[in-house]
């Protein structure tokens, strides 16, 4: 008898859509992250991508706690000198409602090969619809 070691290879990946309207972010990326990592299933394997696809629509209306609109800004910085960027909340919000989510979950996988891998499972849409119908995905009931 051997132990069973899931893999890519023997992992059936599900498509999940879920509505971002009035969540707030930080909450909303864990649980983003746990299902591209596949932490959800019980063949969760650390240094392999068992996890599934994230469909998440209406990502311009989530939302922060406290005041972090006017105070939480996103770094950028362009390998030039002094080029360093910094961008507000509301303005990301403005200009790519999608990248608060983004950068909100990329930060909550493995820095390597392997996280970079999960994060091409994550479809953002700003608005209500999608363009992944063919998939038929379900659902996901947030805990």
């Amino acid at each position: 008898m051997s132990t069973f070691m899931a893999n890519a290879n023997n992992t059936k990946r599900e498509w999940y859509v879920i509505d971002a309207t009035d969540l707030v972010v930080g909450r909303l990326a864990v649980q983003i992250a746990n299902i591209l990592r596949g932490k959800h299933k019980p063949v969760y394997t650390p240094h392999c991508d068992t996890g599934d696809f994230v469909i998440v629509v209406n990502a311009e209306k989530v939302r922060f706690t406290g005041n972090k609109w006017e105070t939480k800004t996103y770094n950028h910085y362009t390998h030039y000198a002094g080029g360093l960027k910094k961008i507000e909340a509301l303005e990301m919000l403005e200009r790519r409602p999608d990248q608060i989510l983004r950068e909100a979950v990329r930060r909550m996988v493995p820095r390597n090969r392997l996280g970079r891998a999960q994060m091409t499972k994550l479809k953002i849409y700003a608005g209500p619809t999608h363009e992944h119908q063919a998939q038929q995905p379900k659902e996901f009931k947030l805990a």
